[in-house]
């Protein structure tokens, strides 16, 4: 796993769930905002100063950005009906089925 794309992808998934800008943002933890483009897009690793004022800001350990973010119903969702798109009728019709008992419970 590469951890140092997935604390940069989270640190991006954070400020845009906390409807903040990247010029927010950038402002609220003082660096520039070429640099937290530059952290977002992978370009560049946040010094360890950084890390500590990002998780300040949000209210989390540093730990908390090591851990892949979990999916959202909507992101399940898609999920589903992509790979449901790919069945046959009748592999649908059985799916189907097992959902409705699941749901019915």
């Amino acid at each position: 796993m590469n951890y140092q794309k997935l604390i940069n992808s989270n640190i991006r998934a954070l400020r845009q769930r906390h409807n903040l800008t990247q010029e927010e943002f950038s402002e609220k933890i003082g660096i520039s905002l070429q640099g937290l483009s530059n952290i977002e897009r992978n370009r560049y690793q946040p010094t360890a100063e950084t890390i500590d004022k990002i998780c300040n800001a949000f209210e989390i350990t540093p730990v908390e950005l090591l851990i892949a973010p979990a999916e959202t119903n909507k992101e399940i969702i898609e999920n589903i009906v992509n790979l449901l798109s790919t069945c046959t009728t009748r592999k649908l019709k059985k799916i189907y089925s097992i959902i409705s008992i699941l749901l019915s419970r």
